[in-house]
């Protein structure tokens, strides 16, 4: 190729050399120029950044809808789990049909089963014996041919095999007919392989070949794959030897197989759908009988909850005179045993709370002249010879006591009329407790006993009732220094973001796990024969339980035999809030366990530690000193 130059005054240029006297590739004529590879770079950059862009806005596109689909899944299977939990007829249809459904997969996968083998069975019976009578034909063909010229011979051939390929039969037959290999050519051997159309030895398994070199005048089978068409088709291949003019072929005829599968096919079919209809059936008539048996069941359900709510006066309907329709009768008779029960309870509570506060009103106007009385005579029983004088303290002091008694009986009769009021304002709890101790001190000086108190140095603003907060204290603290054993009693405030709580401890005689059973009951006290030199009622531990309840608080009681008592109450710092933990532990850090130090304290030892809520159905003894409520 002569290569043209660029015509001009520079003669670099002429020369092939750039200005700076390097070489340059100059076109030859019908040449295209050199691509930029800087261009295609770019290009291929490009191209490489709208890829990524793409793949990014695809995948935003899925993690979207994925985000779009994933919580309607949930609450699906949410909802789902939900229906399996609470509906009995829901539970046992799926049940029964996902039992259905699968011992119909087992059944009919077993039928196809055998079906299958069946039908394969019979087409291989078939076909070997008609395999065996057409050889045969083929053989004899060849033993009795004449034929001494190449075109004679392949006429024969092709004639024989066209018979033996059976168009038009109930078993579509093909044939493959080939010399062995490694045999001597005769002078005489024109043919040396024959095939229906499309087929070729390839068909043949290799295993079903070997078999039929290696063997005699065996018959030799093996399942295959034809093509026919654009299809394949499954079939049976059937191998056997025939000798002709002193060379060995080995002939396949080949079944089709399609017949049968359609027809299995078709019995697939029946089967499955008449599965799927099985399975639907059985479905309907399993929530048709769930719901005859669960309706009523639900509806009793119903029923016992209004009856729980207070609807005495609910019953269910009966219809019938089955299992279910009895059913219903027992649980209306028992309805209205119930209600008449209740009743009957509700009126005598009522008779009797309505009796405790016409007694106690009646009794306050005696109660008054008989204490100005006593008032009288204890001024002046100085003035008296000593029994006389003895006479007069007595009368005071129990007039007294029963001046208490009367307030608190007229107090628990309010709560369970349930017309107490809570006058609530915001007050410093510090200061209520401060005096509380104050009025208590006597009554410790007394027992010998220190009240140590612990506070923040802040303020502690509660919206509270502080009247009845002072009863509740004056009575912990009170009951603190009676049962103290002359130890000191330690009250202890902490608060936290939502809740105030105060301990009151004691270190005297504690209490047991049946003592802790009835320390809020009313008119129950530890020891009956203890003496009571503070006075009281056995009405202090209800009504604070009372007071609490009506300030949404806690009112929590810890104790073991011989190493005190630790009750602690707890209140939100506004009515509207929530308490969710105390600021104080309701076991003592000071606690002491029995038991060998830094060894594991046996069960026995916790026998006699108590851990109780007020208000609760029952006290929880404690397992662990480490357990709190």
């Amino acid at each position: 190729m002569v290569s043209a130059t660029k015509q001009g005054s520079d003669p670099a240029a002429q020369d092939g050399t750039s200005p700076a006297g390097e070489p340059h590739d100059v076109p030859g004529p019908g040449s295209t120029p050199a691509p930029d590879l800087r261009h295609v770079a770019f290009r291929a950059r490009i191209w490489q950044r709208r890829a990524l862009i793409v793949a990014l806005r695809v995948a935003r596109l899925v993690g979207t809808g994925v985000r779009r689909f994933l919580p309607g899944l949930r609450y699906l299977g949410r909802a789902l789990q939900q229906r399996w939990r609470r509906s009995l007829q829901f539970r046992t249809v799926l049940t029964t049909l996902m039992l259905a459904v699968t011992s119909f997969a087992v059944v009919g996968a077993y039928l196809s089963n055998q079906i299958a083998n069946n039908l394969f069975q019979e087409r291989l019976t078939q076909a070997e014996s008609e395999t065996r009578y057409n050889v045969k034909q083929v053989q004899e063909t060849f033993d009795g041919a004449q034929v001494t010229d190449q075109s004679s011979v392949i006429t024969l051939v092709s004639d024989t095999l066209s018979a033996v390929e059976g168009r038009g039969s109930v078993i579509q037959r093909r044939y493959v007919f080939e010399a062995m290999p490694n045999q001597t050519k005769p002078r005489n051997r024109w043919v040396e392989s024959r095939a229906s159309d499309q087929l070729t030895v390839s068909v043949i398994p290799p295993d079903l070949r070997k078999a039929v070199q290696e063997s005699g005048k065996d018959q030799y089978w093996a399942s295959t794959v034809i093509p026919v068409g654009t299809e394949d088709r499954p079939g049976i291949a059937v191998g056997n030897k025939v000798t002709f003019n002193g060379t060995v072929y080995e002939l396949y005829l080949i079944y089709d197989l399609n017949t049968a599968q359609q027809t299995l096919n078709e019995i697939q079919s029946v089967l499955w759908a008449g599965g799927a209809v099985l399975v639907l059936l059985i479905g309907a008539v399993a929530w048709y009988v769930t719901r005859n048996v669960v309706s009523p069941v639900s509806h009793a359900a119903m029923v016992s909850e209004k009856l729980a709510a207070g609807q005495l006066q609910e019953r269910m309907v009966v219809k019938g005179e089955d299992e279910v329709a009895r059913l219903g009768a027992s649980f209306n008779h028992m309805a209205a045993s119930l209600q008449e029960q209740i009743t009957q309870l509700a009126t005598l509570s009522q008779m009797q709370q309505r009796f405790v506060s016409d007694v106690s009103h009646e009794l306050r106007t005696p109660l008054t002249t008989v204490r100005m009385a006593a008032e009288v005579l204890y001024d002046a029983r100085d003035d008296f010879d000593p029994i006389n004088k003895r006479s007069a303290e007595l009368l005071y002091n129990q007039v007294e006591r029963f001046q208490s008694l009367l307030s608190d009986l007229l107090e628990i009769s309010r709560f369970d009329a349930g017309v107490a009021v809570l006058d609530a304002e915001p007050e410093d709890l510090t200061q209520v407790i401060a005096h509380v101790i104050e009025g208590a001190a006597p009554v410790a000086a007394e027992y010998g006993s220190e009240i140590l108190f612990t506070a923040p140095k802040d303020a502690v603003i509660v919206e509270m009732d502080a009247r009845r907060i002072d009863r509740i204290l004056r009575n912990l603290i009170l009951n603190a220094v009676e049962h103290g054993e002359g130890r000191p009693v330690t009250v202890t405030v902490a608060v936290n973001d939502t809740a105030v709580g105060v301990a009151v401890r004691d270190h005297g005689i504690g209490m047991d796990q049946a003592q802790a059973a009835r320390v809020f009951d009313r008119f129950w006290r530890a020891d009956p024969a203890r003496a009571r030199t503070t006075g009281g009622s056995g009405l202090g531990l209800s009504i604070a339980m009372e007071d609490t309840k009506l300030h949404h608080g806690w009112l929590q009681a810890w104790g073991r035999k011989g190493d005190g008592a630790n009750f602690r109450l707890t209140l939100p710092l506004r009515q509207d809030g929530v308490i969710t933990e105390s600021p104080l532990q309701l076991e003592p850090k000071d606690a002491t366990i029995p038991g060998a130090p830094g060894t594991i304290p046996a069960e026995q030892d916790y026998k006699n530690m108590l851990l109780l809520q007020a208000g609760a159905a029952a006290p929880a003894p404690v397992q662990s000193p480490e357990e709190t409520p």
